[in-house]
Parts: C-alpha cells; structure tokens; sequence
C-alpha cells in the first residue's frame, strides 16, 4: 500500500522541471526567512522601490 509521502513525491517527478526549480526556491527561501526569526536576524526586503529591514519579530514565515 502506497502511503501519502510516496505519492506525492510521484507526482512531483511528473511535473516540468521548472516547476520543481520554482517550489525548491519557494521552500528554501521560506526556510532561509524561518531561520533569520529563530536566530532574531533581521531580513531586508523591497518595499515601495526602497529596501527596508523588517525585525525578526515581524518576520511571517511563509508555508510551504
């Protein structure tokens, strides 16, 4: 009996690769942002044509 985890990782090796590249960067950004809130970093991002800092206790981890 096949179990959730072996399907999905089935049907992710279907999918072209650019949409594997695109949900790799997706999750290794989310996981680079988790990173700076747990270590109390701060992330730069672009905002309004400018770069801010965001502090870490305002940082939202994205899902992934």
């Amino acid at each position: 009996m096949e179990n959730e985890k072996d399907r999905v990782k089935a049907d992710i090796s279907k999918l072209p690769l650019k949409v594997k590249a695109e949900m790799a960067l997706k999750e290794a950004v989310a996981e680079a942002i988790a990173e700076h809130k747990r270590r109390g970093n701060p992330i730069a991002v672009w905002r309004d044509g400018k770069a801010v800092w965001i502090p870490p206790e305002e940082i939202v981890v994205p899902e992934t």
